[in-house]
């Protein structure tokens, strides 16, 4: 009997263990629901919310092929030693994770035990991220190869296997609490797959300008983000589709708008690959010397206060109170705005990233760790090689939400505020503020601090680090670990023999054929 483990690969097709187990005998399915990572500081209801919805959906996708998904509840090894002594186990196959440091280790703990009980464990390559890999410079070409394989459909058949399936628990079973979620998208391949269609051929025609306003994100972006990080959908499921639709006659629109979504499938994987490098990345900068740059919340109480206003959205700046009421509710938020409420709580409360990075760990239902804080670094200026960014949020206002609709619907206090007000609303006077009832400081919350102030004094602070010996020595090791070798350019396709030789380069593990 040969085990598939599923983790963050929900779906049946283009699924490498699932289609090679199929062809060698019974297959039991199998999905293990963990407490350690259930319940790990980056973890919320709304994952497993999501995460259920796409077990439904693949539970009875495979029963329709013969074997229904078996689901477990306790920590892997525990689980696999006690289907071992019921069963016995010939393998286990399942894809490679680059997840949080606590998949990390359950994954080593998981080598380690198929290791003693001689059952064979082997994973498969995931993604365009690359295991072991010896640097950088071939990463553009070895992505590119695996990104032209062509998906893999799902096996025809099952061979069942005489093994209860277990019961899916639901959310109050295993004590979640709420956590003010309203509406979260639901999972499943079909779910996924007509999420893309809908981008590809009618909701995208303006995502290359529509992307960056919360106005317009919400319908023009893909939304595929939360599919791609628990994969009901691959990357290269969504290339290929890309690659069909540029190959018809779209117009200059659509091209430009397909073209900045190719680039993002590019990036995303870019960023997994530096957590693949760097395993422990959520918890360490990738230059050590910014690591106690800001101060704890729980060392200062000042910054406490700070971190629970921007976390409650009552700062005082519309759109940064705006965009952390809407992400709460619906977990969701395009990536302008997720930079711009990381740089506000960064920049301008002077809060550390791992702290704030957990709030919204939590509150992304499309929360894929290799990004979040590849991103949360970046954005907090901590990274060593980027340029800093620190966004002005009255700036961000009215560029992106020049009427106000999403401050309006998401910070209702604020509905009768004149347009010429409602991004700077600490200006109106005192007599306007008494006629459309709404008294900042009262009704809403003046600004926690002056934009003006904190921007200048965080961005000396940081350039003063810049050009410590130290710090640049130790930033220039990490672009040369993780930089990309792109310039900002999308690689190019390669010949068809050489893009068959460097596939060969994939076969990080021997494929049990």
């Amino acid at each position: 009997m040969i085990v598939v483990w599923f983790k963050r690969d929900l779906r049946t097709q283009d699924h490498w263990p699932l289609t090679l187990a199929a062809r060698h005998g019974p297959v039991l399915p199998l999905y293990i629901i963990e407490p350690s990572i259930l319940l790990s500081a980056d973890a919320s209801l709304r994952h497993y919310v999501f995460v259920r919805s796409a077990l439904v959906a693949l539970r009875q996708r495979l029963a329709e092929l013969g074997q229904p998904l078996v689901v477990r509840v306790g920590e892997a090894v525990e689980v696999f030693d006690r289907l071992h002594a019921e069963h016995g186990l010939e393998a286990i196959y399942t894809h490679m994770e680059t997840g949080n440091l606590r998949s990390y280790e359950r994954d080593l703990e998981v080598q380690a035990w198929a290791a003693r009980q001689r059952v064979r464990l082997v994973e498969f390559p995931y993604s365009g991220v690359v295991r072991r890999l010896p640097n950088r410079d071939l990463w553009n070409d070895l992505r590119t190869a695996r990104m032209e394989q062509p998906p893999l459909p799902a096996p025809a058949t099952l061979r069942p296997v005489n093994v209860e399936p277990g019961q899916l628990p639901t959310a109050n079973e295993l004590g979640l609490s709420d956590d003010g979620m309203r509406d979260i998208q639901q999972g499943g391949e079909r779910t996924a797959h007509a999420t893309l269609h809908s981008f590809l051929h009618t909701r995208g025609r303006t995502y290359h300008y529509g992307m960056s306003s919360p106005v317009s994100a919400f319908q023009v972006c893909s939304r595929l983000s939360v599919h791609l990080a628990w994969g009901t959908l691959t990357v290269r499921q969504a290339y290929h589709a890309l690659r069909r639709r540029q190959a018809e006659d779209v117009g200059e629109g659509w091209a430009r708008a397909l073209s900045a979504f190719e680039s993002r499938l590019f990036w995303r994987d870019h960023f997994i690959q530096k957590l693949e490098d760097a395993p422990d990345l959520e918890r360490r900068s990738l230059v050590p010397a910014y690591d106690g740059l800001r101060p704890s919340i729980d060392a200062d109480p000042a910054a406490r206060q700070r971190f629970i206003a921007w976390r409650e959205g009552r700062t005082g700046y519309p759109l940064v109170d705006a965009c952390m009421r809407a992400l709460r509710a619906t977990g969701y938020l395009n990536f302008r705005m997720r930079a711009m409420v990381v740089s506000f709580a960064s920049h301008d409360l002077w809060l550390d990233w791992r702290e704030t990075g957990l709030v919204l760990a939590r509150w992304f239902t499309d929360f894929e760790p290799g990004i979040h804080w590849s991103q949360m670094q970046m954005q907090s200026g901590v990274n060593g090689n980027s340029t800093l960014r620190i966004y002005n949020p009255t700036t961000q206002a009215t560029q992106h939400d020049p009427q106000g609709k999403f401050i309006r619907h998401w910070v209702p206090e604020l509905r009768r505020v004149p347009d010429a007000f409602l991004h700077a609303p600490w200006l109106m006077p005192l007599e306007l503020q008494q006629s459309v009832g709404v008294r900042i400081g009262t009704d809403y919350a003046a600004p926690i601090v002056n934009h003006d102030e904190r921007w200048r004094e965080a961005r000396a602070v940081i350039g003063e680090m810049r050009q410590r010996p130290d710090v640049r020595e130790q930033a220039a090791q990490a672009l040369k670990k993780h930089g990309s070798r792109s310039r900002g350019r999308l690689p190019r396709r390669q010949p068809r023999a050489k893009r068959q030789k460097q596939a060969s380069l994939f076969d990080d593990v021997n494929r049990p054929e």
